[in-house]
């Protein structure tokens, strides 16, 4: 267990959120907005539009300069979001530049319209350090849906202190 110190907690940190936009922008602005980290605003879709017409090096360049000054890139993972090129280019960057990195699953937050989503698969597992997957060093948390606490709420409680073990991991 590692030992994160209360002064660590009591701190916002400044986080990178990589997810998928098209389905969970709904559920990632649920975490972003519940104030416990911070997190820079995601585009609007007409300027992610304006990058996206600029190339895969503007969206490179783009995504570089918003994980640069974050400590921790935290990846909500929803059903699709393994598969997307963008995020593995996310985790990527946050482990090459030296980043905590951890994996949020979302699936169980209710979107705009009160629907959950199917669990996906880990985008850890596709992504390897040497002979290793990089699930074997980065967590993945799966917060249970209970009559006692809702996914939003085990999230925001915990969320903080598992960017403080991500940061130390690294």
């Amino acid at each position: 267990m590692l030992n994160i110190s209360t002064h660590a907690l009591q701190r916002k940190r400044r986080v990178f959120f990589s997810f998928n936009y098209a389905d969970d922008a709904w559920r990632a602005a649920q975490i972003r907005n519940a104030g416990t980290v911070e997190g820079r605003e995601p585009l609007t879709d007409n300027d992610w539009e304006a990058v996206k017409r600029g190339g895969d090096a503007a969206i490179k360049q783009w995504i570089d300069g918003q994980i640069n000054g974050r400590s921790c890139v935290v990846v909500l993972i929803g059903a699709n979001t393994a598969d997307r090129r963008w995020v593995r280019y996310e985790i990527k960057q946050g482990w090459n530049s030296g980043k905590g990195l951890l994996g949020i699953r979302i699936h169980n937050l209710k979107d705009r319209f009160g629907n959950v989503a199917n669990r996906g698969a880990d985008p850890f597992d596709h992504l390897r350090l040497g002979n290793y997957k990089l699930s074997s060093i980065v967590k993945t948390y799966d917060p249970p849906n209970t009559p006692f606490q809702s996914p939003y709420q085990h999230i925001t409680a915990n969320i903080a202190t598992w960017i403080e073990e991500a940061i130390a991991i690294r």
